[in-house]
């Protein structure tokens, strides 16, 4: 059985471990396809309300195993990348990466599509496309500039900089660097905390964040309609209840 890739659920968190430390995590098409099916899974499924992204050992992810490349002979299209770069850029629950090393290539694109990130301080974040003769991908031509600026992102993309970890944190490709030995600690708490958020509230800010009107004008009455409706919804009218109980809100039954 290949176990290349481990999926763990823990309540209504799916834990989706990266499990290859002996080639530094590198991506097969196998474990693509593994990693595309549970991020599917975990969409399909009312009760998974977070998927937590990670690896075993000292990597995150080296990136594209390149002797499974080679292997594709003139089929050089990622194949299973392919699945992979349109489902992890549509899901809409929260994503958490937990960086627990290097993360190269696709090990620091496929972070630009996720909601949180934590990483260890041995973290350390690079994208060497043009040196391999590749542009990059997972639109972090779009998403790179947007986030660090243009020239940050020439150094990253062009030149294949590599970042740190508190460098990615001071340029906001990561919320907060931690030990190495409080990781999975720190990004589970935060899992386990928007499990426990009203599901379709969390859904739809998400939503809001990424696909929203472009436009200030055009993104305050959008927010302003989903708001009206949330108004109605089980989920308002249980945390008012609660408010009003002096009681903790209860959202485990929403999906």
């Amino acid at each position: 059985m290949d176990d290349t890739v481990v999926v763990v659920q823990d309540g209504g968190v799916m834990e989706i471990r990266l499990n290859r430390p002996e080639k530094k995590n590198a991506l097969t098409r196998a474990m693509y396809e593994a990693v595309s099916a549970a991020l599917e899974q975990a969409q399909a499924d009312a009760a998974t309300r977070v998927a937590l992204l990670t690896g075993t050992g000292d990597t995150f992810t080296s990136g594209n195993d390149v002797k499974d490349f080679q292997e594709r002979g003139v089929d050089r299209v990622p194949r299973g990348g392919s699945r992979f770069l349109p489902v992890i850029s549509s899901f809409q629950k929260p994503l958490i990466a937990a960086v627990n090393g290097a993360a190269i290539g696709v090990g620091s694109t496929m972070l630009l599509h996720c909601d949180l990130v934590f990483a260890a301080r041995s973290a350390r974040f690079m994208m060497p496309f043009t040196s391999l003769g590749l542009v990059p991908e997972a639109a972090s031509t779009l998403l790179a500039p947007r986030l660090f600026g243009y020239q940050r992102a020439s150094a990253l993309l062009l030149l294949g900089e590599p970042l740190d970890a508190e460098t990615a944190f001071a340029w906001g490709l990561v919320n907060r660097v931690v030990e190495a030995a409080e990781l999975m600690t720190i990004a589970r708490d935060a899992a386990r905390r928007l499990a426990a958020l009203p599901p379709q509230a969390v859904r739809l800010t998400k939503r809001l964040m990424k696909q929203g009107a472009p436009d200030l004008a055009g993104r305050i009455e959008e927010e302003i309609g989903v708001f009206s409706e949330r108004l109605a919804s089980p989920e308002a009218q249980e945390a008012f209840a609660a408010f009003m109980e002096k009681r903790k809100p209860d959202f485990s039954r929403f999906g």
